[in-house]
């Protein structure tokens, strides 16, 4: 039979190591929750690190780069207008907004008529014209009018003057009326000779017809938004406005009388950004570099 000297120490023996157990246990989950710590750390730092990479942290907020609508186009029904042609629609967005493109018309009439389409104050009417000459609309189309305003009228495949593409835009760049219903004298022309505008039909309701003006038209209330002005070929427009007229079936003596003025084709160019002239940088030494033409 053990002594109760040895039942001691195996009770102690027995006590210590169960508290070596319960170190080692509280050791490891000490390094476990240290491990875990560390990981989050780490974690939250990588986080933060790119949200600010992406500018979560900015003041303002990132700016919206999507492109955005330049022109809107509203359907037309050609059910209801059969003289109206399915061509499709330009784009809406992506579309210059500044600087030129030159049309170019070739009729049957003579030279050909070139005229400068601005971008920036008529971008949409501009869009139209060269979305339809890509599609040819103009060509082999006759100029149904020769109006009583000074303007030759085209653009309508028709001939009617109800004619155009299946959709429509705003009017875009219609001069400021009048103060009075009598323009001061010498005040300039609302539409100065050689003019390229828009008609709207009904009134406010862009197509694809167009006006060239072949003489100057002041109006107290203008209602053709300028697209543009001839550039070349405006002997061209003058001849086909002094052709003789007759009555179009409307009243209004307006039509060529032999009914031949065709406008062959109708081309347009890329967009061409106005050119800025460099500014001569200073010489070495300071002083202005000498003029070629001096001595």
């Amino acid at each position: 039979m053990a002594s109760s000297r040895d039942r001691q120490r195996k009770l102690a023996r027995a006590k210590l190591d169960r508290q070596l157990v319960r170190r080692a246990a509280a050791a490891r989950r000490r390094r476990q929750i240290q491990a875990g710590v560390g990981t989050a750390v780490v974690l939250a730092l990588v986080v933060a690190g790119s949200a600010w990479a992406l500018g979560a942290f900015d003041s303002d907020p990132k700016e919206n780069t999507a492109a955005e609508d330049v022109c809107l186009w509203t359907p037309q029904d050609a059910t209801a207008n059969t003289n109206l042609r399915d061509v499709g629609t330009p784009a809406t967005k992506g579309l210059p907004t500044e600087g030129t493109r030159t049309m170019t018309v070739v009729t049957n009439q003579g030279a050909p008529v070139t005229a400068e389409l601005d971008l920036a104050s008529a971008p949409c009417a501009a869009a139209s014209i060269t979305h339809l000459a890509s599609k040819s609309f103009y060509d082999n189309t006759k100029c149904h009018e020769i109006t009583t305003e000074g303007a030759v009228r085209c653009g309508d495949p028709s001939g009617t003057g109800l004619g155009g593409p299946t959709y429509s835009l705003y009017d875009e760049n219609v001069p400021d009326p009048a103060p009075s219903a009598s323009p001061a004298p010498g005040a300039p022309a609302t539409y100065p000779k050689g003019t390229v505008a828009m008609v709207s039909t009904p009134p406010g309701v862009t197509g694809s017809q167009f006006l060239i003006f072949f003489k100057d038209f002041t109006t107290a209330d203008p209602k053709y938004s300028i697209i543009g002005r001839v550039t070349g070929g405006l002997a061209t427009v003058e001849k086909i406005g002094a052709l003789p007229t007759v009555d179009n079936g409307a009243g209004a003596k307006v039509k060529p009388k032999d009914d031949d003025v065709v406008v062959q084709s109708l081309t347009v160019t890329e967009p061409a950004l106005a050119e800025v002239t460099p500014t001569p940088a200073p010489s070495a030494s300071g002083t202005p570099a000498a003029s070629p033409s001096a001595g």
